[in-house]
């Protein structure tokens, strides 16, 4: 129950630290926010080390949580290297994924598709990043693949959050069957580019949804 709760509170304070409710260098203050959430200590700390591992929070010791919010130059550069790791796991994958791998790509796609028309982003991104967790894997490359999930990690928050845009599931999904259809034809370079191109786009929105918050936050 209190992992639950600090996944829960996690995501609220990544939402309340993109909407501009807590600024960059704000002071999270675990007592007040324990009371906010009425949980104790020990699930908030846990959803403050969960924003640590993705960069939105410094926990300094003795002296508590601090926000940290990725400068656009920062975001831009994470997410071309993102494009070029995840590009290049694809390209490897289109060569050696299995049969029962791509199956669990369509399933994957099948459940964000469930999850698209029940309008439940964060359910949405569960899936999705089980789909790309199967591609780094399929890669056939271990370091690659551990690379992949670190930076994914890292950027969990940003990826998130542009689900919230109004038709991004959607594309999402068709940007995700022509992965699928690139790998399927063992297509080394199509498959590439698609994810790629889905990557980036990604990036994109993330810094649409961003301007449309600090726009009515104004």
């Amino acid at each position: 129950m209190e992992q639950r709760s600090a996944v829960n509170i996690a995501n609220s304070l990544e939402h309340m630290i993109f909407d501009g409710t807590f600024a960059d260098g704000d002071r999270l203050d675990e007592v007040r926010l324990a009371e906010q959430f009425g949980v104790s200590r020990t699930p908030l700390r846990e959803a403050l080390q969960r924003l640590e591992s993705s960069g939105l929070v410094t926990l300094i010791p003795r002296r508590g949580a601090f926000v940290r919010q990725p400068g656009p130059l920062e975001l831009l550069e994470m997410f071309e290297v993102m494009a070029e790791l995840e590009a290049v796991c694809a390209r490897l994958a289109a060569r050696r994924m299995s049969n029962e791998a791509l199956e669990e790509l369509r399933h994957a796609n099948t459940r964000c598709q469930m999850a698209a028309e029940a309008q439940d982003s964060d359910l949405y991104y569960a899936e999705n990043e089980r789909f790309h967790a199967t591609i780094y894997r399929e890669s056939g490359n271990s370091f690659l693949e551990n690379e992949s999930l670190k930076l994914q990690k890292r950027l969990r928050p940003f990826r998130r959050q542009q689900l919230r845009l109004r038709g991004r599931m959607v594309q999402s999904l068709t940007e995700h069957e022509a992965i699928v259809a690139a790998l399927t034809t063992g297509d080394s370079n199509a498959a590439a580019n698609a994810l790629r191109d889905h990557v980036t786009v990604q990036g994109e929105r993330f810094q649409s949804l961003m301007a449309g918050l600090k726009a009515a936050a104004s």
